[in-house]
């Protein structure tokens, strides 16, 4: 599996118009589910992802988590995010998990980081067209792959 994480100010997510999730201060959370992820991967990513301490402390030092600072949760499944850039120009999504393995390892990992972090993981609707909107703060990108845990 394989996650971007960033701090926002804001971020929220619509489809056909409509907004469906929105959140303050806190973390947005793209999702990227592979063939051959586990509920361990699951699991692993999101006790990282709540205690990822990219929030400043009282002395402005990246020194709090999501959780420390009171934030706000929204992830969003990506399949983009196993694109295969190694051949030509148009990235092969071939890694990508199928349905019956990422939605439910999706929906795995959002209830997992709910208990790691002890807050509701509001979410964008699996499949569909959406469009997401942010304010990214600082700014502050993570990228963290399962398959690389050293």
């Amino acid at each position: 599996m394989r996650l971007v994480i960033q701090r926002v100010s804001h971020a929220s997510v619509s489809v056909d118009g409509k907004k469906v999730s929105s959140i303050g201060k806190g973390l947005l959370i793209l999702v990227g589910v592979e063939k051959g992820d586990t509920e361990d991967d699951a699991k692993w990513l999101a006790s990282k992802t709540a205690g990822m301490r990219i929030f400043g402390d009282a002395g402005g030092v990246m020194n709090c988590s999501v959780v420390d600072v009171d934030g706000e949760l929204l992830a969003i499944s990506q399949f983009t995010l196993t694109a295969s850039t190694r051949k030509g120009n148009r990235p092969s999504y071939i890694r990508a998990a199928g349905h019956e393995l990422a939605i439910p390892l999706y929906e795995k990992y959002c209830s997992l980081l709910e208990e790691s972090a002890g807050r509701q993981v509001l979410k964008g609707i699996f499949g569909a067209d959406m469009k997401v909107s942010l304010l990214n703060d600082g700014p502050v990108t993570i990228i963290i792959d399962s398959r690389i845990k050293e």
